[in-house]
């Protein structure tokens, strides 16, 4: 082992420079797998820590026992409490202090007449709670608000929105609601809790706007005295509840609120970095495995030598694992420094667009620690286990005859393996999204579909790089036919080093096609459900937002302009036990302004005890019109309606549709979502819709859209999830171009004597730059062409996976123009890889290059 370890030392000490590119690799991968630990680390310390700050004079929450959850969602709708309830409270031995808790969403239009926040986080309103132990805002500048049309707001809030004391605005509740900021707030020691927006009220005006009728509240605080626990307290108020009233001690409400806020958007947003950190490992993976076989390749004679010496096949594999041990060490360690810069720089960076980060110091955990740079040595052995044990099985005879780096060229047993492996990865593929819908399979085929095209990768790079280098022979004569043959000397190599690539662009085109699909099904849902002419919504997507007046589809719908204005409003209530979403609406307007497909029975006839369904939810109710089904409201109450229509689409309609009649009973803070607007005959489009919008500016400006503009915005958040992919992406992307550099540095270093013999023939210095730069963009354009072709192949799977598994129509859309702009950038980036290496070989010496051995 000391032999091993002092050939690979003295390796390394000749050699810095073939592994400068493999250090790079590990160290990216690395630093993007320690940031994204260490930032959710901060993150969650970040959030405990505030909630924990926020909550700590409250010892119990008293609030209705059951919660109905919807799908897709998992913070339920509980029944809220009577405010009165405090009274008998307060009187429980051992409780100090106790106070309603009036909540509902309340956003505020911010100086520049632009809503603040509502981009996901939720904008929420409600009463300023008087007792400071009990109130989770602590009052930072100013008073609290004394009378009506007076609150205060959370200081990050007031700053997003230009907005100052004594300043005057409107809080959307829906209905506008002229307020006058008289104190800003701070949560838990922070501007805000995240990026969540808070408007204190009166008491008076949080039952006035934002409860169904006086006298309710979401929960009530409760502070015990001194000396009692927060268990006891909750035992002692227990018996004095109501029916459907429960008690919960204040941690396990923090905790719940925490979860809520931050718990799933973390675990779901640290698994989508780990995502990216995998494949852009996966990308270090290939380009590290092909520097140590090339270095490998060019140490033959070296380390047959060392065979001829005496040197067993365990000290040669020892020899270039210890390279890699070093090299994996050194480059995971500083990648475990640049991994924590990371996440200061994400800390910093994603409050800034919007993202609800809250700050803090960098919490680094023990996992967070260690386990980049266990990846990280991992990889890098792994990548170089096979180079090392191809490495000892050197024979002593290879040093005295001059070998090539790779003769073996693409050979049978790879290219029926490979095609076998496609097939497979087809037929697998087909039956996951055509035979029999399954996620799994479809998974499964894309994952046979990836390794296909690596081990086809040789066998195909002989012949892509002739057919996509064909017009180099005419376009850059004998430069380009150089770099075409250099590119084709060795296949395996030039697969190799176009793996990496091809794994960048394949994500890249995956994203891009999912993306235009997810596009494209909107549009298909809009324009085959929504037969409008204008659509007024208030643009946001998560729990962000207010909604908009349920008095503002009626406004409209008396202008002369107007044929037909209809609001879709939400609730929520238990179908036969289970959760579900319900659209509250005018049903004889709605069928005039969407198309919900063949309709079975009558809509105009729901009336206060009638339920409209889609085909779909009646048949796994098994109900048809004329039967009955019971509904359990949040406020407690069960009541059996009648199945008095089904209709074939839901989309835009929902599945199951109610009168506002039958909701007002149970409602809460009322609120649409949507008000579709038709025109009368004869009104100019531009016309109706800006009469449309002077109505809209009354009931707190929303946007006024036509049906293609409603389309685009709905599909809005698509496009900042790509940017987001897109900028992660590049990583993985530098990577493989760090490889195609690395790769092209190594080959001019065993060409040396024929470069130097080309220049001695007459080549120019502006010929050699050329002809490397080209063999660097045809590898490029080899892995960006398999790339094009996997991820489009993939996003067809996702696709039609989604489809599968959803109910609703998803659409494919190949965007034919974006992935021209990935394929430009993919060549545009391997001729950026090969400068370095152009310029390298340009300045070589001509006689010590044709004298070199």
């Amino acid at each position: 082992m000391n032999t091993s370890v002092r050939l690979s030392a003295s390796s390394l000490r000749a050699h810095k420079r073939r592994f400068a590119g493999t250090f790079l690799a590990v160290f990216l991968g690395v630093a993007f797998l320690a940031g994204t630990l260490v930032m959710g680390d901060t993150l969650r310390a970040s959030f405990d820590s505030m909630f924990g700050n926020a909550a700590a004079g409250t010892d119990a929450v008293v609030r209705g026992a059951d919660a109905i959850t919807t799908p897709g969602e998992s913070q339920g709708v509980r029944e809220p409490v009577a405010a009165d309830l405090t009274r008998t409270v307060e009187r429980v031995p051992g409780v100090a202090a106790a106070a309603p808790d009036i909540r509902g969403a309340g956003q505020l239009v911010g100086a520049d007449g632009e809503p603040v926040g509502g981009q996901g986080p939720p904008t929420v309103a409600g009463n300023w709670i008087t007792d400071p132990e009990l109130n989770p805002y602590r009052l930072a500048e100013g008073r609290a608000p004394r009378k009506s049309g007076e609150v205060v707001v959370n200081r990050g809030t007031a700053e997003r929105g230009g907005l100052d004391l004594g300043d005057t605005t409107v809080l959307r509740t829906p209905d506008p609601v002229e307020v006058t900021v008289v104190g800003l707030a701070t949560f838990g020691g922070e501007d805000g809790m995240a990026q969540v927006t808070f408007t204190g009220m009166t008491r008076a005006d949080a039952e006035k706007y934002l409860t169904a009728r006086p006298g309710q509240a979401a929960s009530i605080l409760v502070r015990a005295g001194p000396g009692m626990s927060q268990e006891e307290l909750v035992d002692r108020l227990t018996p004095v509840l109501p029916d459907g009233v429960e008690a919960v001690t204040g941690q396990e409400s923090a905790e719940e609120n925490n979860e809520m806020i931050s718990g799933q958007f973390l675990s779901v947003f640290t698994l989508f970095l780990l995502v990216f950190s995998g494949v852009a490992l996966l990308v270090a993976t290939f380009s590290i495995h092909n520097t140590f076989a090339i270095v490998v390749a060019q140490r033959t004679r070296e380390n047959a030598l060392l065979r001829a010496l005496g040197a067993s096949r365990r000290q040669v594999t020892a020899a270039t694992l210890v390279e890699a041990c070093v090299v994996a060490v050194t480059a995971s360690a500083a990648g475990l420094a640049g991994g924590i810069g990371v996440a200061a720089g994400l800390q910093a960076l994603f409050p800034a667009i919007g993202f609800p980060f809250p700050e803090g110091a960098l919490v680094i955990g023990p996992v967070s620690l260690l386990l980049p740079l266990a990846v990280g040595v991992v990889v890098c052995l792994g990548s170089a286990l096979l180079p090392a044990v191809r490495a000892g099985r050197t024979a002593p005879l290879a040093a005295l005859r001059e070998t090539a780096v790779d003769t073996s060229g693409a050979s049978r047993p790879r290219a029926v393996a490979g095609t076998a492996l496609a097939a497979l990865a087809v037929a697998v593929t087909l039956a996951g999204v055509l035979l029999t819908p399954s996620v799994w399979l479809a998974g499964t085929g894309a994952v046979l579909a990836l390794v296909s095209f690596v081990v086809l990768g040789p066998v195909a790079s002989s012949t892509a790089v002739r057919v996509l280098g064909s017009p180099l022979d005419r376009l850059r004569g004998v430069s380009g036919s150089l770099a075409r043959r250099n590119a084709l000397r060795s296949p395996k190599r030039t697969a190799a080093t176009a793996s990496a690539l091809m794994i960048g662009v394949a994500v890249v085109s995956l994203f891009t096609v999912f993306g235009a699909s997810l596009k494209a099904t909107m549009d298909q849902t809009v324009s085959r459900s929504f037969a409008g002419d204008v659509a007024v919504s208030a643009p946001s997507f998560g729990a962000g937002g207010s909604g908009l007046s349920p008095r503002l589809a009626g406004a409209v719908a008396e202008l002369p302009e107007v044929d037909t204005a209809v609001g879709l409003g939400r609730g929520v209530a238990e179908v036969d036990g289970d959760g579900r979403a319900l659209t509250v609406t005018d049903p004889a307007a709605l069928q005039r302004v969407f198309d919900l497909g063949e309709v079975d029975g009558s809509l105009g006839a729901l009336g206060a005890d009638g339920i409209a369904v889609t085909g779909q939810e009646a048949s796994r109710l098994g109900v048809r019109p004329g039967d009955t089904t019971r509904l359990a409201f949040t406020d407690g109450e069960e009541k059996t309606f009648t199945v008095r229509a089904v209709y074939g689409r839901s989309e835009l309609a929902g599945d199951y549709v109610i009168t506002r009649e039958a909701w007002a009973p149970h409602r809460t803070q009322d609120a649409d979502t949507l008000v579709a607007v038709t025109f009368a005959d004869g009104v100019d489009g531009d016309a109706g819709r800006a009469a449309v919008q002077r109505v809209a500016d009354a009931y707190g400006n929303p946007e006024v859209q036509t049906r293609e503009e409603y389309a685009r915005s709905s599909a809005g958040g698509i496009d900042m999830m790509l940017t987001l992919v897109y900028a992660l992406l590049a990583l993985a992307v530098l990577i493989a171009l760090l490889g195609i550099a690395n790769t092209l540095t190594l080959a001019i270093h065993e060409r040396t004597r024929e470069l130097g013999l080309l220049r001695a023939v007459g080549q120019t210095r502006s010929q050699l730059r050329a002809m490397v730069r080209w063999e660097s963009v045809l590898v490029a354009a080899f892995g960006t062409a398999g790339g094009l072709v996997l991820g489009a192949f993939l996003g067809w799977v996702l696709v039609e996976a989604s489809d599968g598994a959803s109910d609703s129509a998803f659409a494919f859309a190949m965007p034919s123009a974006h992935l021209a702009v990935v394929a430009l950038v993919g060549l545009a980036a391997g001729a950026l890889a090969g400068l370095r290496p152009a310029r390298r070989a340009a300045r070589l010496d001509v006689l010590r290059a044709v004298a070199t051995e």
